[in-house]
Parts: structure tokens; sequence; C-alpha cells
């Protein structure tokens, strides 16, 4: 039987094609498997960008902080009161009206240059204090009123004065655990020199008629101290515009009339 050279061509053809199949088939799994690397590197590169951006983000956060905690203090002055009063009041009241809340260098105490403690700050403004103690004998009223940020603050202050009170009397004024009314009884029955707390309670006693000021001498604005989160008095809010609602209510007429001096602690 003849073979036709033809058919074995022909076969010879298929075969090779098949063989190319097979090789194509095999090769193919590795051709994906090199294309799948770089894709890994192009997705690994955004999220190293989120990852620094969001690193960066917190560096920034905490810069804030360290500059706080590293630039060097700066004292309060009776400027920056002056020029708090003129931005709260400033687009709300008429030129006369501002004239009227406007307090002169004459209605301040030395400043605090932040090198005193507090018993030696108050023995320095106040060097008449054991006269004046001997002297007040008035019942719903205190000499000094001393305001600050909160009632742990307060009780802070109140033991740090223990060198400059000696044995005159000193009231807590803040809300924390204190009825407005139990504070009330004992300006009416009892005889106090200072008073210490927050100025949302002592506005609230005033507004009752359970403080007057009328005797008050002094009254020291804990203005330097920051809290754990590095802010002022001044720089919280409500403080801010309680401290300044009771400075409207009759401090700066007061202060302007010269019988109550403020400071700057």
């Amino acid at each position: 039987m003849n073979v036709d050279p033809s058919d074995d061509e022909a076969s010879e053809k298929a075969s090779d094609e098949r063989r190319a199949m097979h090789q194509d088939s095999d090769s193919k799994p590795a051709v994906t498997k090199k294309r799948k690397k770089p894709t890994e590197c192009f997705l690994t590169q955004p999220e190293e960008k989120q990852e620094s951006t969001v690193k960066a983000k917190r560096r920034r956060k905490k810069k804030i902080s360290d500059i706080l905690e590293k630039s060097s203090p700066k004292p309060g002055v009776p400027k920056d009161l002056q020029n708090l009063l003129s931005q709260h009041f400033g687009a709300k009241r008429s030129v006369i009206e501002m004239e009227e809340l406007k307090l002169s260098d004459s209605c301040f105490l030395p400043a605090n240059d932040l090198t005193h403690s507090f018993s030696s700050y108050l023995k320095e403004i106040c060097p008449k204090w054991a006269k004046l103690r001997k002297n007040h004998k008035e019942t719903k009223s205190v000499v000094m009123l001393v305001i600050c940020s909160s009632a742990l603050r307060s009780l802070e202050l109140i033991k740090s004065m223990t060198a400059f009170k000696g044995d005159c009397r000193v009231l807590k004024l803040f809300a924390k655990h204190i009825k407005i009314k139990e504070q009330k009884t004992m300006l009416e029955k009892g005889v106090f020199h200072i008073g210490v707390g927050t100025p949302g309670r002592i506005k609230a006693l005033v507004e009752q008629d359970g403080l007057c000021l009328n005797s008050t001498k002094y009254m020291i604005l804990d203005w330097n101290w920051r809290d754990q989160k590095l802010r002022r008095m001044m720089d919280i809010p409500e403080i801010k515009n309680e401290t300044i609602d009771l400075l409207e209510m009759n401090i700066i007429k007061l202060c302007r009339e010269g019988s109550v001096k403020l400071g700057l602690f």
C-alpha cells in the first residue's frame, strides 16, 4: 500500500500545531504570573501614600501641642483684658457704651510676671491685707474674689494661698458638689474674707442676691494657668463669656470708680 507523502506532511503539520498549542497553554500561566507582580507593586503604592498622609496629619497635630509646650510663656498684661473686652463688645455696643466699658491701666494691680507663687503674688499686691481682713465684718460679701476655670483649679489655689491667708476664712464658690442654696446660707450667716471659684457660680450668686460686690476690693483672674489641653481660662468660650458677663454686671463700674482693683495671676 502506497502512502501519499502529502498525507505525511499534513499529519506532521497537525502534530506541530498541537505541540504549539500545548506550549502556548503551558506558557500562559507563566505570563500571568509575571503580570501579577507589577500589579501588586502598583497597588501597594497608593496605600503607602495614604499611610504617609495619615502619619503627616498626626505629626501636624503633635506639632501644635509641641509648639504650645515649648514656646516661652508670655504673662498676661492689662492690655490683654482690655483687647478682649473690645473684641467681645465691639460689634454689639455703641461708641458711648464702649467708653463706659473701658478699663484704664489704673484699674489694674501689677500682673504676675510668672516668677511668683500664688501666696507671694497676693502678698505683693495686698501689702495691707492684715488690716483689711481685720476690718471686714460684713456678711454676704468678700474682700477678695479669685476667678478660675474649674472647681479643681479652685481647690489648688486655695491650698497654694496658705502662706498668705493666715486665719482668714475662705469660701468655695463653684458648683461641683456644692448647692447654691448652701453657699447663700453660708454667706448670710458668716463673715468670709476670700471667695475662690468659677465665674458661672459667682455670677449666679450675684444675680440671686447671695453675694454683694460692694465690699470687694480685689478681683484676681487666674489668667496664665493652662489646663491639660494647654488652654487658659480665657481660651475656653464658656468661661470667657461668663467672666466677661460678671465683669459687666458691676465689676467694671466699681473698677472705674476706684473701689475694686483687677489682678492677672
